[in-house]
């Protein structure tokens, strides 16, 4: 009897024991699953930021803990969240047949009465919007917010006396023109809104084919795989100027992916903000982009180093620039806070280096540089080509700020990680309000798409 209880036990024994080994094993195979996802979208986000002598892990330290919460709170102020925008310029390539998609919010009509004011404005019979038994929230994803307060509106005159008397480096295509309005980016944050389709592909494809410089050797670029190409044959301009671009454009990418819609879940229920994992692994992930997305998580980090220089390099003119909005108290804030800033900004090493740029024999290099600025104008006119008001506001706004940071870049007292512009005269140099706000809402934006990867990151873990 005894003996049979101890076969009895003994079987109990191994049969959990062989559960608890294939628990293990399941659980060995979901954390390598994991692992391999991650190193899917992350595999190359190590070691050097190509062309520079920066380390990636640094940048992800400097950022998330002392970049990213400085910038965050310095642009949420007014100087810096209102921007001045012509969005009714007109493609100068083709002509724009498409808009950004709408969403459907419930079954029936919705009453005039509940429509937003934006939407009141366009159109009094709109089919996307749709009666509800709960308040309508059926407002389109790409419809801009222009609300700007009356008090605004007075301080705003007030700006452009002050920016008026100021000297100015150079003047700005739209400055004068009667479409400039003011936009709140507070009130129109950069996330999905349902643009896709042909006419973004356009956008892009046009900017790849026609305006990113290539090998001679090298075929077209493929429509489908857009920045599938080798950079093999380029010189260091030709390079930092792709992957400048590439790098904005995955920033773009990331902030859809992390403020992504997600749809309700019930038929009363609510949609929902927030980081889609499956959209960016679908973007990002080795084996879903054809092997090109970690390279394209690596060349946002080239362009946060570009911009991150030219920040520092004007760093004397910021200090002394006012940030003038009217109210003393926010403005002597703005001042202390871009200071503080400035000084984490100063104090990084190994940052990007243009003096290594445009070198060699004077002419083929001076040819270079005005091909170069050609080709990045022909870019921020594409900008205009966009169907969708928001994804136009800030694709200008980006593309404004990584062009403000290229005219630091190659202005002032000379090149190279110790050089400056203005050093102790603004005579020298100058930027327009337009400049200064889309040049740190640009950096913020590549700031913001840094800190996002981490979560992605933690997410994947």
């Amino acid at each position: 009897m005894i003996s049979f209880k101890l076969t009895y036990l003994c079987i109990i024994v191994a049969i959990i024991s062989a559960a608890c080994a294939v628990g293990n094993k399941s659980k060995l195979k979901v954390k390598k699953e994991n692992l391999l996802n991650e190193n899917g979208c992350f595999c190359k986000l190590q070691g050097e930021v190509d062309d520079c002598s920066c380390k990636v892990k640094s940048i992800d330290s400097l950022n998330n803990h002392m970049v990213y919460p400085r910038l965050k709170s310095l642009l949420s102020r007014n100087y810096f969240r209102y921007f001045k925008v012509n969005l009714n310029k007109v493609c100068p390539f083709w002509s724009d047949d498409s808009k950004c998609a709408m969403r459907n919010c419930a079954v029936n009509i919705c009453p005039e009465d509940q429509l937003p004011d934006g939407l009141k404005k366009t159109s009094t019979k709109n089919k996307y919007t749709e009666e509800s038994q709960e308040d309508c929230q059926g407002d389109d994803l790409g419809y801009l917010n222009t609300t700007i307060s009356q008090e605004s509106e007075q301080a705003f005159e007030n700006w452009t006396k002050y920016d008026d008397a100021q000297e100015t480096f150079c003047e700005m295509d739209d400055d004068t023109s009667p479409h400039m309005k003011y936009v709140d980016l507070l009130l129109n944050p950069e996330r999905y809104t349902g643009y896709k389709g042909i006419s973004p592909h356009r956008i892009w494809n046009s900017i790849y084919n026609e305006n990113c410089f290539k090998a001679p050797e090298q075929p077209a670029y493929n429509p489908q795989a857009l920045t599938d190409y080798t950079l093999e044959g380029l010189c260091l301009e030709k390079r930092a100027f792709y992957r400048m671009i590439s790098g904005l454009h995955t920033s773009i990418n990331i902030h859809l992916c992390h403020q992504y819609l997600f749809p309700a879940t019930t038929c009363y229920g609510k949609e929902e903000w927030g980081p889609n994992l499956d959209e960016f692994q679908r973007r990002f992930d080795h084996t879903q982009s054809n092997g090109r997305g970690p390279q394209w998580l690596k060349n946002l980090y080239f362009t946060y180093l570009v911009e991150l220089r030219a920040i520092a390099k004007a760093a004397p003119y910021f200090e002394e620039e006012g940030f003038f909005t009217g109210n003393d108290e926010e403005d002597m804030d703005v001042r202390q806070g871009v200071k503080d800033l400035l000084k984490v900004v100063k104090e990084f090493p190994n940052q990007f280096d243009e003096s290594k740029l445009f070198i060699g024999n004077k002419k083929e290099a001076k040819a270079l540089k005005v091909e170069f600025r050609e080709h990045f104008r022909n870019i921020s006119r594409i900008m205009d080509c966009v169907g969708c008001d928001k994804c136009k506001l800030w694709g200008k706004l980006q593309v404004q700020g990584m062009g403000t940071a290229l005219k630091i870049l190659f202005s002032g007292d000379g090149m190279g990680p110790m050089s400056t512009v203005n050093a102790g005269s603004k005579k020298k140099f100058q930027l327009r309000r337009t400049e200064i706000v889309s040049l740190f809402n640009a950096f913020g934006r590549l700031s913001m798409s840094i800190h996002a990867i981490e979560e992605f990151r933690k997410l994947l873990r």
